[in-house]
């Protein structure tokens, strides 16, 4: 396993690619639909050659072509066996992201969305709903996964990789914790002043409002990603108390395994991808489910609304979601494969798979996985009740930087 040295780096020769989209299927519509802005590819019905040519937008670390390490590289076999020319605009925030996505002038033909950007994305028309009948393997995907990126009967995205966020401590100086209190309880996290670790991210903020939804029962919190304004208020008094006592908010996945295994920190949110590391290395910690559950997180491939090379795109998900490209992205990146079939046979390195939880069901039915924050409660709702990631924005840095 290797440490990677890339902020929010937890995502990321095998089967060829036989499937592709027909492009009469999938040209952009002139204006005559009712359904689908003017300019936005219609969803694919049938299938043809490539098109020679992928563009594609992702964050570091969600592909790799050999130039890391050489012996990791599943974008050349792709384009060997396909002839699409995969080209690659790596961003260095999922606002850099989602800005490329809305560009009008610009024509990606895929993405690979994490949760925070994926939600907006569809909510805005900036993708195109998948076929998954042109996906071969599509069924295979973890059926969880699956349903995440699925509105009103349409498809948005093909799984990719997923994780969870755990309760991770250091045995020698914390007791097991069995709730998330542990961290973000004042009195309870004093006792650990200084040595505690929190992911950096807004996102982080469903912790503390998971936390809250079991202390304070009369703040009727239901999703942790969908918070009224009160409830949102209340989980930044809770980060805001807790602040004094973290020793750091970590981005890289590195420079938390760099904490726990130089002893700054004895506990603080985690991935398996942590645990596995430092467990790895015979550190003494270990990860915890707290009895609220934790969250969870998926980024997914999904179609640009703009898409040029449709044929290439589809021959991609495809490649993707195959067993033999799960277990590279999988055991390069340290994330678990949206694809259980990557556990089969001798592909993962044993142990790998039952550490980062794939097929796990007693697992998979504790884990809320994270949708953007949306106005709309639950994102669902056309009540505007609730808060949107502007907000959760505002609300993180006001309780952890200020």
């Amino acid at each position: 396993m290797r440490l990677k040295a890339t902020a929010r780096v937890r995502m990321w020769s095998a089967l060829a690619a036989a499937a592709a989209l027909g492009a009469t299927g999938v040209a952009a519509c002139s204006g005559g639909g009712d359904e689908e802005p003017v300019g936005v590819a219609k969803v694919a019905s049938t299938l043809g050659p490539g098109e020679g040519m992928l563009n594609l937008v992702t964050l570091p670390g969600s592909i790799e072509s050999g130039t890391s390490d050489p012996r990791v590289d599943w974008v050349t076999p792709f384009e060997e066996r396909t002839g699409c020319k995969v080209g690659l605009k790596t961003v260095r925030t999922p606002e850099e992201m989602a800005g490329l996505m809305r560009d009008g002038g610009r024509r990606y033909d895929g993405v690979a969305a994490p949760p925070e950007v994926a939600g907006q994305l569809i909510a805005e028309n900036q993708v195109t709903p998948v076929n998954t009948d042109l996906v071969d393997g599509f069924k295979k995907l973890e059926p969880k996964l699956r349903g995440l990126l699925k509105r009103d009967g349409r498809q948005y995205g093909i799984p990719y990789v997923w994780g969870s966020n755990l309760l991770m401590y250091d045995t020698r100086a914390v007791p097991p914790p069995p709730s998330w209190a542990a961290l973000f309880d004042p009195g309870q996290a004093s006792r650990y002043s200084g040595k505690l670790v929190m992911r950096d991210s807004p996102l982080a903020i469903a912790e503390a409002a998971l936390y809250l939804k079991r202390e304070r029962p009369k703040l009727k919190i239901d999703d942790p990603y969908s918070l009224t304004p009160g409830q949102l208020k209340a989980a930044g008094r809770v980060l805001a108390k807790q602040r004094p006592h973290v020793g750091e908010y970590w981005e890289r996945p590195a420079d938390a395994v760099s904490a726990f295994a130089g002893g700054r920190a004895v506990l603080g949110q985690a991935w398996p991808y942590h645990v596995d590391v430092l467990t790895r290395a015979a550190r003494t910690v270990q990860a915890a489910v707290p009895a609220e559950g934790v969250t969870g997180w998926m980024d997914a491939w999904m179609i640009g609304a703009r898409v040029e090379h449709p044929n290439c795109m589809y021959q991609w998900l495809q490649w993707t979601a195959s067993p033999d490209v799960q277990q590279q992205v999988a055991e390069w990146t340290g994330v678990a494969p949206a694809n259980p079939q990557a556990c089969s046979g001798d592909r993962l390195k044993p142990g790998f798979c039952t550490a980062y939880h794939v097929g796990d069901r007693a697992h998979l039915d504790k884990v809320v996985f994270a949708h953007a924050p949306t106005k709309a409660c639950d994102g669902e709702s056309d009540d505007n009740d609730c808060t949107d990631y502007a907000e959760w924005k505002k609300t993180w840095i006001e309780s952890t930087k200020l």
